[in-house]
């Protein structure tokens, strides 16, 4: 029997939940999922240029397990590019490493409630206009 997977340590969710091909009729059962390690993998390695073993570091997993888990993600991405699928960034195996919240309204990602702060786009304001991304 397996040991059961570690946490993959996530530093920053994603500003968004997914993406949506243009020039598409969008339908739930044509998207692809992303997990949160996934997205947290093309994050630091494409856009942040660490290097898989630094990356590794990041998330707390083994170098092998980072490569596995970019190359899946990739392999994703192509698949939704060339077939003009949507990508749905959702679940996973993973724990942020902060509080993070999301606005219900404009979608702002807020790390920590003393960081919260009345947004131009939002009338109301308080804990009841956010998501706990952390849950």
């Amino acid at each position: 029997m397996p040991r059961p997977e570690k946490f993959r340590k996530i530093c920053r969710p994603p500003l968004m939940t997914g993406f949506k091909p243009t020039g598409m009729l969008y339908s739930k059962s044509e998207s692809l999922q992303l997990t949160f390690e996934q997205y947290e993998s093309i994050r630091l390695i494409s856009y942040e240029s660490l290097s898989q073993i630094d990356a590794a570091v990041k998330m707390n997993v083994s170098r092998p397990t980072i490569t596995r888990i970019y190359n899946k993600a990739n392999k994703i991405i192509a698949k939704a590019l060339i077939e003009g699928k949507a990508i749905e960034i959702e679940g996973g195996n993973y724990k942020l490493d902060n509080d993070w919240f999301r606005c219900k309204k404009c979608y702002k990602l807020i790390e920590g409630m003393d960081n919260h702060i009345r947004c131009y786009k939002c009338n109301d304001f308080g804990k009841d206009e956010l998501i706990n991304l952390n849950n």
